[in-house]
């Protein structure tokens, strides 16, 4: 089929196969992409209303058993430098984030061995019991699965008792390439196959639980990769309507073992045109300012975006890979409303908050993203000696 046929296939509401949209994202013009993907988003978002959500992307731990080649953040177990975060310095998190009108966190971590189901059970409840309405959006899928593996128990169990504890909603984070092929040479199929980060979804999705889902293009996927990892995606989003919104952002080679180079702010935006086409039951898409940049996540609203993302308050993941772009509230919501937008604050499930928090009360300004603690901070939390080591680092480490 042509593209001038295809395109109006998209106009008219037709659904592409997954042929037809590779052939899309190989043969298009940009601007042709652009202008179908703004038309199916005006569609589906006629009131011209450009969300965002105010909370921080906190990582729990740096220690991990993945080794994924992709990824420049990781620890292995017992380097001098990973770490856990204490209870109360998540508090104290909460309380920053609280104070910059957030209300979530977005909790993700390494796969450490030391960190029993019981540790995350404790925390939740901690967190919980200070803060009945703070939202956690915490645990990726190859997370849920890992604690599932150490604690010997059903993905179905863990999510139960996640939930039970406080857990709000799931974090699309390790999909990576939906593709076993693309894990394999990542390095991280053994920390969930495509099966088993499908499953995990699956499974919270059945518990009530919305998810976000996401995709690391740019390493070693081809494009036809690209297309089937968004295809799995919305079989599963027939099947259940459990996701919220798809985010896609480049792979980020600084510092990494596999290394390479960052795929262009071209191909980011045929790629996010591309989801937007095909992904045609997915209600939201976020722009990826924090790999991206704020121009270019400013001109995604026009690609097919309608979210502008978090204003995040800390990261550390992709910054360790070499991004370190920042914008707090009053920098996105500049940036929507100079594309012609008006700026609203959400929560996860992408209902409405409320204007600009900034334009209600005083908010600080943050000039740079923080990180999960000090430079040379290497204090081991008090509580961790309630919860069982399972490492034998952890454990001579204790023994001293």
């Amino acid at each position: 089929m042509s593209i001038n046929a295809l395109a109006d296939t998209v106009r008219a509401g037709g659904r592409l196969t997954e042929a037809e949209a590779l052939e899309m994202y190989l043969s298009a013009p940009t601007h042709l992409l652009g202008q179908l993907a703004n038309e199916v988003r005006q569609r589906r978002h006629p009131d011209r209303t450009v969300t965002y959500i105010i909370d921080r992307n906190v990582n729990y731990t740096n220690v991990c058993v993945a080794r994924c080649s992709f990824c420049a953040f990781y620890r292995p177990v017992g380097s001098p430098e990973g770490y856990v975060l204490g209870f109360d310095e998540i508090v104290r998190k909460i309380d920053e984030t609280i104070a910059l009108g957030g209300g979530q966190l977005l909790l993700q971590g390494g796969h450490n061995p030391d960190l029993p189901i019981e540790w995350y059970e404790d925390l939740f409840r901690e967190v919980k019991s200070r803060y009945p309405t703070f939202r956690l959006h915490a645990l990726s899928p190859p997370e849920v699965l890992h604690i599932s593996r150490l604690a010997q128990i059903s993905v179905p169990d863990v999510v139960r008792r996640l939930v039970a504890a406080g857990l709000d909603s799931i974090p699309g984070g390790g999909a990576e390439i939906l593709v076993d092929r693309v894990r394999i040479l990542l390095h991280c199929d053994s920390k969930a196959s495509a099966d088993e980060w499908i499953d995990v979804m699956r499974h919270a999705h059945r518990a009530g639980l919305k998810t976000t889902a996401t995709m690391m293009y740019g390493s070693v996927e081809t494009p036809a990769e690209r297309i089937e990892h968004m295809s799995r995606l919305r079989a599963l989003q027939d099947e259940t309507g459990g996701f919220t919104a798809f985010i896609a952002w480049s792979y980020q080679p600084e510092h990494t073992e596999l290394q390479g180079v960052e795929a262009t702010g071209v191909e980011y935006l045929r790629t996010l045109a591309t989801a937007r086409l095909f992904l045609d039951n997915f209600p939201s898409l976020q722009a990826s300012w924090v790999t991206q940049g704020g121009k270019v996540g400013q001109l995604s609203l026009t690609y097919g975006a309608n979210d502008m993302g978090s204003v995040m308050i800390e990261e550390n993941v992709v910054r360790a890979a070499g991004a370190a772009y920042c914008m707090d509230e009053i920098e996105i919501v500049r940036n929507i409303e100079d594309a012609g937008f008006e700026a609203k604050r959400r929560n996860m499930h992408y209902e409405i908050l409320g204007g600009p928090i900034f334009r209600e009360r005083q908010v600080p300004r943050m000039l740079e993203l923080a990180v999960s603690r000090a430079d040379g901070d290497n204090s081991v939390p008090a509580e961790l000696v309630n919860y069982p080591a399972r490492s034998r680092a952890e454990r001579e480490r204790r023994a001293q």
